[in-house]
């Protein structure tokens, strides 16, 4: 199969096991079915799927992310011992573990196509990764508390694993269980990843964005968690905007 035909195929699939989709139709142009396809996972209930489609989706999306091109961290320099600072799409990055800021239920953003960490690390990895984060929070028998993390395999992304934790949500000015919390995201995450005998780990701006934690000081906290807490972990800052891309190097210095 084509890419193409692989694309028409999963879109099918997808429209097949939800009756309120059986009127769509696939559209011709790709950019369109590339879309539909996205809004498709988006909105998928965590659930089991059949094998045919696991084994279509999953070289479909390998196909292309490496279209897209994949960064290995083995390659880079890093700004201080152990250290790196990279900016693109974290989706693309081949390393040990990266980090998604999720929200408490951890499955991942129903928003169709939205420009979230959280939406783009569900797409990427494949319907299997929201069924895993599911059944974390089945187990567990409650919501991801903020400042946890919780370790799952990255499925069809170019890394090993995605280390998932909840962020701080900041409602007006930051208070002091603020920074606590965003702190433990980031030693939660570097704790696992020593726990798993993960080697490296890539770090998205955890909190800001959607959750409004203001940049600098969230970099800040960052930075000195991930120095205080590393214990041999090589960590690499992953930034997609430049206003923290230039944050992080004057941190960094």
């Amino acid at each position: 199969m084509t890419q193409e035909e692989k694309r028409a195929f999963l879109i099918q699939k997808l429209i097949d096991e939800q009756p309120q989709y059986r009127d769509l139709r696939i559209p011709s142009d790709e950019a369109e079915q590339r879309k539909l396809l996205r809004s498709l996972m988006n909105v998928r209930p965590p659930r089991p799927i059949g094998e045919d489609f696991l084994t279509v989706q999953d070289e479909y999306l390998r196909e292309e992310t490496a279209r897209k091109g994949i960064t290995d961290t083995a390659g880079l320099t890093p700004i201080e011992p152990g250290i790196y600072l990279w900016k693109g799409d974290i989706t693309t990055l081949k390393c040990g573990a990266v980090v998604n800021a999720a929200n408490g239920g951890l499955t991942g953003c129903y928003i169709p196509c939205h420009g979230c960490i959280d939406n783009a690390i569900h797409t990427w990895a494949g319907v299997q990764l929201r069924l895993a984060c599911h059944e974390i929070i089945e187990k567990q028998g409650h919501e991801e508390t903020a400042g946890q993390a919780k370790l799952t395999p990255a499925y069809n992304l170019p890394c090993d694993y995605v280390l998932h934790t909840v962020g701080p949500m900041i409602y007006g000015h930051v208070t002091q269980k603020d920074r606590e919390l965003l702190a433990s995201c980031y030693r939660s995450c570097l704790e696992l990843a020593q726990q798993n005998g993960i080697g490296s780990v890539a770090f998205c701006c955890i909190s800001t964005g959607e959750f409004h934690f203001p940049n600098e000081e969230a970099a800040k906290i960052a930075m000195e968690t991930v120095r205080k807490y590393r214990d041999g972990t090589e960590v690499i800052f992953n930034v997609f905007k430049d206003v923290d891309y230039q944050i992080y190097r004057e941190l960094l210095g």
